[in-house]
């Protein structure tokens, strides 16, 4: 079978549109029907069935299903699974150009709220399953190995009732050798260089609640000791306080990665990031970027975000307690006890810690078959790419997947103009106007296709070796 790259772009831009126009938004209540993702897994299913795929519907809390389809192979070598999560952030519709939940296309950019995070995967799965469901492997020859499709809920909220309750209830549903989700295979422009970051780490999570304690008292009486003055002055610490650093070896062989393919003076500030004696100084006088030196200090050191404030009930009653709620992220490597103790030297020895949540990191490698085909793929599309190991800052499916011994990559491409200087991957997750150029979802079903066939098939895939790996 001849694939009509044009059409199935077409289809896979349609599709994803569709989806965008189902509000998904996941609020972190955990209340019945939350997020709401079963209509966009009903409509992933009709659109695999079209192509003989039969999708299984899984349920673990009423209206938020998760997919799992499958596209059979010989079995001689165990599956890949391709993953993606339905559910969405909220959107403050009067920040946006255009409507959050209306999947227009505009200036070559499909808007929505999911656009980036991370429908578009859903859809390019969708049509990989379907692509190689209706033969269209047959080029690569036959598959020697399971590909499988998650479409999961409640990501964005700490995956419960998406890709943990199918690992921990249906582990055989989505069991796999290697695992492909977010965040990674899209164009990173630095210093006039393009960059294909492919995830092999990500930190953990520990969401803590710090709560100080004071007397009560009467508002028309200011007591500069109360609870809440004592949390305000613990925020704003915490907010101009850098966790001590931890660079770790993933982020050092992203670090160097980069700093290789840089003229100097780039090349050495690069290489000092990975020196926690100077990197802080780095950071704040050679890093003038500001998304930069925000991704770069993460990447460096735990962090701790103050998210909720709660405090009072009455506007003339000062309350005997306050607290704020942190969004704390791990590196790997860092353990849960290490961290609260880096928290209450910032907050000081008032505050009582709870722990809300905590999921650990993930780290694999990039010695592998896998992560040398993808960024083989990249490069016949994208030749002047140079596809580098990447450490997130925030979490993904993978925590679940890789409790199943997957190995997980994130890599759901995705091109970006460089002349569009305004939008950029990092921007649009989460942010007001997320969006997706047209042109590049196109490049990226045909890359993802690629990897998926390419690596799945017992033809046509090139010999590997651990010299030939990417750093």
């Amino acid at each position: 079978m001849d694939i009509d790259w044009n059409a199935e772009g077409d289809r896979c831009v349609a599709l994803l549109a569709s989806l965008l126009r189902i509000p998904t938004v996941n609020r972190g209540t955990g209340e019945e029907g939350d997020g709401g993702e079963t209509p966009a897994a009903e409509l992933l299913a009709d659109f695999l069935r079209e192509s003989n795929v039969e999708p299984r519907l899984f349920t673990r809390t009423k209206g938020r299903s998760c997919l799992v389809a499958r596209v059979k192979g010989t079995g001689e070598k165990p599956p890949i699974l391709l993953n993606a999560h339905l559910d969405v952030v909220e959107a403050d519709a009067s920040r946006w150009e255009h409507p959050p939940f209306a999947g227009e296309i505009h200036d070559g950019y499909l808007w929505g709220r999911g656009a980036i995070d991370m429908k578009h995967m859903a859809a390019m799965s969708a049509c990989v399953l379907s692509l190689l469901a209706r033969g269209a492997q047959h080029q690569h020859g036959k598959l020697d190995r399971d590909v499988i499709f998650a479409a999961v809920a409640d990501e964005e909220a700490g995956c419960a009732d998406g890709s943990l309750f199918l690992v921990d209830e249906h582990p055989d549903e989505v069991r796999a050798e290697y695992t492909l989700g977010e965040v990674g295979g899209f164009s990173l422009h630095l210093f006039g260089r393009t960059f294909y970051p492919i995830q092999v780490a990500e930190k953990g999570v520990c969401w803590v609640r710090a709560t100080f304690e004071g007397n009560p008292g009467h508002g028309s009486l200011p007591d500069p000791n109360s609870a809440v003055v004592r949390m305000a002055e613990a925020i704003a610490k915490l907010a101009h306080t850098r966790l001590p650093m931890h660079p770790t070896p993933a982020v050092t062989s992203f670090l160097r990665a980069l700093a290789e393919r840089l003229p100097l003076p780039q090349r050495g500030a690069l290489s000092l990031l990975a020196v926690p004696a100077v990197a802080g100084a780095i950071l704040d006088h050679l890093v003038a970027d500001p998304d930069q030196r925000r991704t770069f200090g993460a990447l460096l050191s735990n962090t701790a975000t103050p998210t909720i404030v709660r405090a009072g009930s009455k506007v003339n009653v000062i309350p005997g307690r306050a607290s704020v709620d942190i969004d704390g992220r791990l590196l790997p490597g860092q353990s849960e006890a290490a961290f609260l103790d880096e928290l209450r030297s910032v907050l000081g020895k008032d505050a009582t810690l709870e722990v809300l949540r905590s999921l650990p990191p993930v780290e694999t490698t990039s010695i592998s078959p896998l992560f040398d085909h993808l960024g083989k793929t990249i490069r016949r599309h994208a030749p002047e790419a140079v596809p580098i190991p990447f450490v997130i800052p925030g979490f993904t499916d993978a925590k679940a997947y890789a409790r199943l011994g997957s190995t997980c990559y994130g890599f759901a491409p995705v091109r970006f103009d460089p002349a569009h200087k305004d939008v950029v991957f990092s921007r649009m997750y989460h942010g007001h106007n997320e969006r997706i150029p047209v042109a590049g979802l196109r490049w990226g079903l045909q890359v993802i296709y690629e990897a998926v066939a390419g690596f799945a098939s017992s033809v046509a895939r090139t010999a590997w070796t651990r010299a030939e790996a990417i750093g």
